[in-house]
């Protein structure tokens, strides 16, 4: 589909049933007296009370999933906000999802893995600063997260201070910034200022049924390299029951040549071993180093310019469907949501058939 830049005002379409996930983090967080650190507390009809008027967006309702901080966020909360959004699919237009800011990215790319075949907007919001406090960025995220759930499009999307970003695409990039996410590798899908302009590839609404598909597996292991890294402790990970392992490397994601016997005991195991760079905004590009090739020959999969959250959630759901290792990297490196942009990476992948 061309793209198209467009300004939609939501207010001119029919009232749309937005249903509100609700799963904590410092939107809904206060401050404890004693300790003057963050601690959970509210719940969602705070958002009531933080902006009233909300109910002039859209007919709201909220589901109650969990509030926690967001830092102990595990695969299985992804499942059930997936099996949520399943269940009431059919009776609302859109969903937004409230979620600690720590691992926003990771949740929202792992949506968009495991809701198959999405016919409506999924948007994930959260806040900087608590909503009980009077400088709170909550009250304007919250409301343009509902803005643009009652657009015409569909995916999942993080939406933070003016931006719309894709969810495989969403990076938290600031621990204080109001404008704390940043579209990884790409180009933001949208920006909302007086109106909301899209600027990406648009899907609009599909009144076909949604596919969830919705098992991670957690057996995922990530290490960054330093130099003296010694092969003897991954072959310990792989030989006591990793499934897959994310390493990343030096410059374009090359790894040192002391680490080539355990690569090989990944691929005797048939453990999928991902290779990304530690250059931040980089793209993993093996080939342009002979240690890099030497690691292609071994079996590693580079994943070009896919984020970490995204890479990490893919293969934890890919190993999550029992797909073989064999095929584990034609899919990693198939672009399924937008989520790799392989134009950029053609050259290396044909390096990699020589």
């Amino acid at each position: 589909m061309p793209e198209r830049q467009v300004r939609i005002d939501p207010q001119e379409e029919r009232k749309k049933r937005i249903l509100i996930l609700f799963c904590g983090g410092t939107i809904s967080m206060t401050k404890n007296q004693e300790t003057g650190a963050l601690d959970v507390a509210h719940g969602a009809d705070q958002f009531f009370k933080l902006e009233p008027r909300i109910v002039e967006i859209a007919e709201i309702d909220v589901r109650y999933i969990m509030n926690i901080d967001s830092s102990n966020a595990i695969p299985e909360h992804w499942q059930q906000i997936g099996q949520a959004i399943k269940e009431e699919y059919d009776k609302y237009d859109g969903f937004l999802i409230t979620h600690g800011t720590n691992t926003m990215a990771y949740t929202a790319s792992a949506l968009s893995f495991s809701l198959q075949n999405l016919g409506k907007p999924v948007v994930l919001t959260g806040a900087q600063i608590p909503a009980e406090v009077i400088s709170t960025d909550g009250r304007n995220n919250l409301v343009n997260a509902l803005r643009v759930c009652t657009l015409d499009l569909s995916g999942v999307f993080v939406v933070f201070g003016s931006k719309i970003i894709m969810g495989a695409r969403s990076k938290k990039v600031s621990e204080s910034d109001l404008d704390a996410f940043s579209t990884f590798n790409a180009a933001d899908f949208g920006r909302i200022s007086i109106g909301i302009e899209l600027k990406g590839q648009v899907r609009p609404r599909d009144p076909g049924g949604l596919n969830l598909i919705n098992s991670f597996d957690r057996n995922v292991i990530c290490l960054t390299m330093i130099p003296g890294i010694q092969p003897e402790f991954i072959i310990q990970l792989i030989d006591n029951g990793a499934k897959g392992l994310i390493m990343r490397g030096y410059g374009s994601g090359d790894l040192p040549a002391e680490l080539f016997p355990a690569l090989e005991r990944a691929k005797e195991k048939k453990v999928p071993v991902v290779v990304t760079t530690q250059c931040p905004g980089g793209a993993t590009l093996l080939g342009v180093d002979s240690v890099g090739l030497e690691a292609i020959k071994r079996g590693v999969i580079q994943v070009f310019d896919m984020s970490m959250e995204c890479m990490s959630t893919k293969l934890m759901w890919l190993l999550g469907q029992g797909t073989p290792y064999g095929n584990i990297k034609e899919r990693m490196q198939f672009n399924m949501l937008g989520e790799v942009d392989l134009r950029k990476a053609m050259i290396f992948l044909n390096k990699e058939m020589l």
